[in-house]
């Protein structure tokens, strides 16, 4: 029940804008303003208590407490390390990173792509903060993480081997911001080892809240130099790599200066005349600050002289900074992959760039409910969430020359990178787009069943399924309404994810589930309604008082279960028997009546039925897949959010549904839908209660 509460009240939060990169959520439940007043009053340094100044926070295998890797590390203060430390010298520049003895250049390429927009950089390392006014040694970072911006507070003690910090800093040494940032990003996701090795695009969603596209070079679409022109004038952050075929190649250096399986940032893209003719060229840039392409176009190379001096003085094409430009088709010849992170409209401030349109749904794969695995699973795949997105308007100045809509897509599981060390691995997730049928159009508030899903072929979806963090892809739709259905490869998977989607133009998007609905008919039975055979059998039943108990009622329903080998009971709960008789109870007797108890038996009888059509394999229980459809057709219509609560109260470990068990989720949604009409006397789909009010409905 408290996950329910809090799931409920953090929904409310987001209404409010809690979560946002203007109101972030303190991590840890650490305020930053709150811990640096109260070190100011005591006068003393902050020590973190969620992650301390020991090897706890350096990792768990090659980072742990025995490893020769972490022998001699001690943790300092910069102002132990040099006599001026500063936060920021002369503003954030991309040769203030450099890589120390953690393998993680994915992160550092994405925190040097960072320092080319101000304002980006503002929103992940809050300004202000130095070692001079009000020093209290303590720092906050912002980060991006699965929806929602948090505030990660550390103290400033850092890992040093031989007076030196042993991971990233800064390459003139008494600039510490990026040191600083790299130990936030350890805190938030446990620990610093388990920052090693991954991918560009992990860095620049978790510091923009963008979307990731990857994209394999020795693929490359025809159009890919434009695309990257666009995404540089949309503000998007890029990164690139070269694969290695085995682990002695990590970071070898090739006989041209590049690095293999080492992350780059690519920070320019610009067409120059080189002898009368177009010449497409790129900019990268070096996390290491060092080691530079030398192959065509590089510093001071000779393809210099034959530029027209007006495009050579706008390039910056000189310096040993680790930055150089290639050719665009060298770049594509020797780099293995891309990846582009777009940039959501509220992280550009500047109007010199275009903004993509965004929407962001929240999602859970249960185990019983909504973890449906892909379409190679027809009895379950259309139990997974559905999204719907209205594509109306088609791209200006489309870079393929070709009409339609762009979107892209993006399916991202939660907390991947927290859990390896406990050895955790990620679902393989993807998924597929459906276009909306004529007779469908228009509407959210409906789940599409198998009638739909399995009788029609998708229109698009992800290219393969894949256990990375993120599974994102770019698409061209004509204009339509389409049905997202993100899902893990096997059923039954239990997971968490976001789905984003990014596209060139508004459109209308929202999750595409059923209205909370009841069709609550009136009993209108009279004793003259009632058989006479039942008469004289409720009157063996029922005894000298001629009413039925919640006791008796428990022996009756637990014989009448029992003689039957079609179905599968394992006895009727008195809670369940105590809901049906508050349900049918009207005179206040706390028992049931000839008329109440014939109202109830017409109603069993019924949920048989419906319990029986649903055993399509004569198990006697019916599968948690089905609940959705049987509820709907005894007259109650539920969304994904309530259908994870029932299965997780009434299914048993196999996640099966036996008859009892039935019928007590049925009773106690007519029981709550009934309760909820009576104190919505206005019709308004809201009710308002005091803590009495409460109690008593939530005891009863």
């Amino acid at each position: 029940m408290s996950n329910i509460a809090k799931f409920l009240a953090k929904r409310q939060d987001r209404e409010e804008g809690v979560g946002s990169n203007a109101k972030a959520i303190p991590f840890n439940k650490q305020d930053y303003q709150s811990l640096k007043r109260e070190c100011l009053e005591r006068k003393t340094l902050f020590r973190d208590p969620t992650f301390p100044a020991d090897s706890e926070s350096l990792g768990y295998n090659e980072l742990g407490r025995y490893s020769f890797k972490t022998r001699g590390v001690e943790w300092k203060r910069p102002k132990e390390l040099c006599s001026n430390p500063q936060f920021i010298v002369d503003g954030a520049k991309r040769t203030d990173i450099c890589q120390g003895a953690l393998g993680d250049c994915w992160l550092l390429a994405a925190i040097a792509s960072l320092t080319l927009d101000n304002n980006i950089l503002e929103r992940v390392v809050p300004p202000g903060q130095n070692f001079t006014d009000d020093y209290a040694g303590i720092f906050h970072f912002q980060f991006w993480q699965y929806g929602e911006w948090v505030d990660v507070v550390i103290d400033d003690q850092l890992p040093t081997k031989d007076g030196k910090l042993l991971f990233v800093h800064s390459a003139e040494g008494s600039e510490f911001w990026s040191a600083l940032l790299e130990k936030a990003y350890a805190k938030l996701n446990g620990t610093y080892e388990a920052l090693s090795g991954g991918s560009t695009n992990e860095g620049f969603e978790d510091f923009t809240g963008g979307i990731a596209e990857n994209y394999e070079l020795s693929k490359a679409p025809p159009h890919l130099f434009k695309i990257i022109q666009k995404a540089l004038g949309l503000g998007s952050l890029l990164g690139c790599s070269i694969d290695i075929t085995s682990s002695y190649e990590t970071e070898a250096v090739t006989s041209l200066k590049l690095v293999k399986g080492h992350a780059y940032s690519v920070t320019g893209a610009e067409e120059v005349h080189y002898i009368g003719r177009p010449m497409q060229l790129v900019r990268m840039r070096n996390p290491w600050g060092q080691v530079e392409w030398t192959g065509p176009w590089s510093d001071n190379s000779n393809e210099w002289n034959n530029v027209r001096p007006e495009e050579k003085a706008k390039l910056d094409y000189s310096a040993e900074d680790g930055e150089f430009w290639m050719a665009y088709s060298d770049f594509i010849k020797h780099f293995s992959k891309l990846e582009i992170c777009n940039l959501t409209p509220d992280t550009l401030t500047s109007d010199e760039v275009g903004h993509w349109n965004y929407c962001q749904f929240e999602g859970n794969w249960r185990v019983g409910s909504t973890a449906g695995g892909c379409r190679n699973n027809p009895a379950t795949f259309c139990s997974n969430v559905q999204f719907v997105i209205k594509l109306e308007d088609v791209d200006d100045d489309p870079h393929d020359g070709e009409d339609g809509c762009t979107l892209l897509v993006g399916l991202m599981q939660k907390d991947g990178r927290k859990d390896k060390r406990f050895g955790r691995d990620l679902n393989t997730i993807g998924f597929a787009i459906y276009e909306v049928l004529h007779t469908y159009k228009g509407r959210n508030n409906i789940h599409l069943g198998p009638d739909v899903l399995l009788r029609k072929r998708s229109v698009a979806g992800s290219s393969t399924f894949i256990n990375l963090r993120e599974m994102s892809e770019r698409f061209k739709l004509p204009p339509g309404e389409y049905i997202i259905i993100p899902s893990t490869f096997e059923p039954h998977r239990k997971g968490s994810f976001i789905l984003r989607v990014f596209t060139e133009k508004e459109v209308a998007a929202s999750p595409m589930d059923s209205d909370i609905t009841a069709n609550l008919k009136k009993d209108s039975i009279s004793e003259s309604d009632v058989d006479p055979h039942f008469k004289h059998l409720f009157v063996q039943i029922a005894g000298n008082d001629s009413e039925v108990s919640v006791v008796e009622l428990q022996k009756i329903l637990d014989i009448f279960a029992s003689e039957r080998t079609d179905i599968k009971t394992d006895g009727f709960t008195l809670e369940t028997c105590r809901d049906i008789v508050s349900l049918l109870d009207k005179d206040g007797s706390g028992k049931l009546g000839l008329v109440e108890f014939y109202t109830l038996w017409i109603k069993i009888q019924r949920y048989l039925e419906i319990f029986k059509s649903r055993d399509t394999d004569n198990s006697g229980t019916m599968s948690s897949h089905e609940m959705r459809d049987a509820v709907k057709e005894a007259g109650f219509q539920v969304n994904s959010e309530i259908l994870q609560v029932i299965i997780s109260r009434y299914a048993n470990q196999q996640y099966a549904i036996d008859f009892d068990s039935f019928v007590g989720c049925l009773i106690r949604l007519e029981m709550l839908f009934k309760m909820f009409q009576l104190i919505d006397k206005k019709n308004t789909g809201k009710i308002g209660l005091d803590i009495l009010q409460w109690l008593c409905l939530a005891i009863s």
